[in-house]
């Protein structure tokens, strides 16, 4: 690229997938983009810290398609990725992918790459009873509504990538993923995963991958990209928990019902999300290569090197 640099607009900017992005280009020595840093609060904390550290920091809000247009006017490309968890509705969800995928198109944007996940409808069917489906039409909502949303990207002819991200390592801070001290003395971590490969990254790798994807250009439009760090079982997780905190972590498989039986918002859905990792490991692990993600991001983060910077935030009682 020559000239001035190309402006990414970046939604999600002050969150984890979007600041990992920002760090990214801020910390590219070729500077061969700027950002665009899309947030509805420019005045808030990190709207603040973001123009602070050399981005145009504007007011956008996914519900809100023309605000998205004009955020989207005039930039290159557009990091597009949305968050079930703030309102637990794909519905919603599904309406804010349509909203950005229309703004590209207004825009005429080169370059859009859409963090998403499979619709695993295609491998678990709502008349399938291993899992129950969820609010009447999904099996993983968190999952479903964005691979649905795919089509309004396709539908546009967008040059878009398709980002399959995963598992976030940061759910162990975040979620009550983190291991449980039992009655016994002993911290264990229980997931509903048997034996299986658990793909996972760091979620600010995934912004950092996507800045692979940005600098690759054209080689990757058209094309569907699936990122982790490492795919590490319970038990290898357990181990470098074990070693992390310098205590014994035990690895307790779950069956899937009991995690969806545990109570808390979104239990489950998780509890089919991890149902499926665990059964379609081929499929999920297969879409995930960590070599291509390597190649991505050269800093690439393991489970290990993750839980090396992040121990100290665990507070296990």
């Amino acid at each position: 690229m020559s000239g001035q640099p190309r402006i990414i607009a970046v939604v999600g900017a002050t969150g984890a997938q979007g600041g990992g992005l920002v760090s990214a280009i801020l910390d590219d020595p070729e500077q061969r983009f700027r950002i665009r840093a899309l947030t509805r609060d420019p005045a808030s904390d990190k709207g603040v810290a973001l123009a602070e550290a050399g981005a145009e920091v504007v007011r956008a809000d996914l519900d809100d398609g023309e605000s998205l247009a004009r955020a989207f006017a005039g930039a290159y490309g557009a990091y597009c990725v949305t968050n079930y968890w703030e309102h637990f509705s794909p519905e919603r969800e599904y309406t804010q992918a349509r909203n950005m995928a229309e703004a590209a198109r207004t825009a005429g944007l080169q370059h859009v790459v859409w963090s998403t996940f499979e619709d695993t409808r295609r491998w678990v069917p709502l008349d399938d009873d291993r899992m129950p489906t969820l609010m009447g039409k999904y099996k993983v909502p968190h999952f479903d509504a964005k691979g649905e949303a795919n089509r309004e990207f396709l539908d546009r002819d967008l040059p878009v990538t398709f980002l399959f991200t995963s598992f976030y390592w940061e759910n162990f801070l975040y979620l009550g993923m983190e291991p449980q001290r039992g009655e016994d003395g002993v911290l264990t971590l229980a997931l509903p995963m048997g034996d299986r490969p658990l793909p996972g990254i760091s979620s600010g790798d995934i912004g950092r991958c996507a800045f692979g994807l940005f600098t690759g250009g054209r080689q990757y439009v058209g094309k569907t990209v699936g990122i982790a760090g490492e795919h590490p079982t319970g038990a290898q997780m357990a181990a470098a928990f074990s070693e992390a905190l310098g205590e014994i972590v035990r690895y307790v498989a779950m069956e899937p019902a009991a995690y969806r039986g545990l109570g808390f918002p979104g239990a489950d859905d998780l509890g089919n999300m991890f149902q499926v990792y665990r059964d379609f490991e081929k499929e999920v692990c297969g879409a995930r290569s960590l070599e291509v993600s390597r190649s991505l991001n050269p800093e690439l983060q393991t489970f290990e090197q993750w839980l090396g910077k992040n121990k100290d935030k665990f507070s296990l009682e």
